[in-house]
């Protein structure tokens, strides 16, 4: 834009600078500075100088200050704090003569906790501690607390577990508005629940899980009939019993999910839900889920059928049963199960199938071990062995796979509202780069068009 000035002369008038401001969550670094996670983009670089006392995991306002042009990254500085993350804070306590301060356990929150002497709750150094944020403080001045709970000596093997439990807050007693819930729950199926179910408790049952299993989550069927394989892969219906809203529906929301520490079980449910009626024990009428496919010797599901089932499992296997039975050949597990052998070399035989059509198509198979750590009577460890993924564990694997594929297959085409994961096509520059790097130790990606 241009003006005239008095003596007719043109100005060019200064264009008025507009700061774009984004919403995020920032995400800091032991280092100081740190980074801005916005949806959708990519992220922000904050200096140390612009974190405005920001700690990871708050929202934020940032004003993005470079456009992120020739292949740099934006760059920006936080404006506003809208929300703090972190309320609690696991760490070790440090000692100093007229106060205290909480190194905290998660490096990513970049600052030291100032705990004055009145608030130390008598800690002393080396004791992991459960602070709460007082005053977090800003770019000149560290955050301040006080000591919650002492949570035990950092040389004591029960304080880590504590540790992690509060550090993630998992709670491992449940509400009492859950639990009076679950204790109404009824312990065996009744006749009124089997209405309207398909009744297949007829059909031969098991389920393989680790010996250590305490909720058998799904059970498999399968026969074959004239080369077509009929599997059936069954879940506990556990809606049946945890009612949208409910009380245990909340509480199961929170927890997401069941937690496996070291040494216990942070359950989802509690137990008389997660080790009763919504487990499938062996010799007891269940509620489940069920998608049962018909499945010809290419490995294609060429029918399936979903629906909501009552079944009965015969037998509970683990898998190192199945796999002494298949893989090694075992005389006495042979002889003890010998009514099921047919049934395992049936999964082992299709399993294979669908193994090799999957690989067929560009599966990966990430074969990581998992591991189990070995606790002394102290809880101290002793031995960590890795988990032998055998080939009862690939069995399960593959059926569990062909029946979400199924399931997912089916809501798609329905064009039904369903929650399933995507991958997205991968980036092509750097795939570009993997194949030139991969090249030089004799592989070789075909890079076609995105099909």
């Amino acid at each position: 834009m241009k003006f005239i000035s008095k003596n007719k002369k043109y100005i060019k008038k200064a264009e008025k600078h507009i700061a774009e401001v984004k919403n995020g969550i920032f995400s800091g670094t032991t280092r100081g500075f740190g980074f801005v996670q916005i949806e959708g983009e990519d992220d922000v670089f904050v200096p140390e100088k612009d974190t405005k006392g920001a700690l990871h995991g708050d929202s934020v306002e940032v004003e993005i200050l470079s456009s992120g042009e020739k292949g740099k990254r934006r760059e920006g500085k936080i404006v506003k704090i809208v929300k703090r993350d972190a309320v609690f804070v696991v760490g070790t306590f440090e000692k100093s003569k007229n106060y205290g301060f909480v190194i905290p356990d998660n490096l990513k929150l970049g600052s030291d906790i100032y705990i004055a002497k009145e608030h130390t709750k008598g800690a002393v150094n080396g004791h992991k501690v459960y602070v709460k944020i007082t005053d977090y403080g800003n770019e000149k001045r560290s955050p301040e607390g006080r000591v919650v709970e002492i949570l035990g000596h950092i040389n004591d093997p029960a304080a880590d577990v504590k540790t992690v439990l509060k550090s993630y807050n998992l709670e491992t007693e449940f509400p009492k508005e859950v639990m009076e819930q679950a204790e109404r729950m009824p312990e065996s199926v009744s006749e009124n629940e089997l209405q309207g179910r398909l009744d297949i408790r007829g059909e031969l049952t098991v389920t393989i899980d680790g010996e250590d299993a305490k909720d058998l989550d799904d059970a498999i069927t399968i026969k074959k009939e004239n080369g077509i394989y009929y599997l059936g892969v069954h879940i506990a219906d556990v809606t049946h019993y945890v009612k949208e809203s409910s009380a245990l529906d909340k509480c199961a929301l929170q927890r997401g999910t069941s937690v496996y520490l070291v040494d216990r079980v942070i359950p989802m449910l509690p137990h008389k839900l997660s080790n009763g009626i919504c487990s499938l024990n062996a010799g007891e009428n269940r509620l489940a889920m069920s998608c049962i496919m018909t499945i010809n010797p290419k490995g294609e599901v060429i029918d399936h059928k979903i629906a909501e089932t009552v079944i009965n499992v015969d037998t509970r296997m683990s898998y190192t049963s199945v796999n002494k039975i298949l893989t090694e050949k075992d005389e006495a597990e042979i002889e003890k199960y010998q009514h099921l052998v047919p049934m395992f070399e049936l999964m082992e035989e299709l399993a294979k199938i669908l193994r090799k059509k999957r690989m067929n198509r560009g599966s990966i198979d990430f074969d990581v071990p998992e591991t189990k750590v070995y606790l002394d009577e102290s809880g101290k460890p002793i031995e960590i062995k890795p988990y032998d993924r055998n080939i009862a564990t690939k069995i399960i694997e593959d059926f569990m796979l062909i029946a979400n594929e199924t399931v997912a297959s089916d809501y798609f085409w329905q064009e039904l509202p369903f929650v399933y994961r995507t991958h997205d096509n991968p980036d092509e520059e750097k795939i570009k780069k993997l194949s030139t790097f991969i090249n030089n130790f004799g592989y070789h990606i075909h890079l076609g068009g995105d099909d």
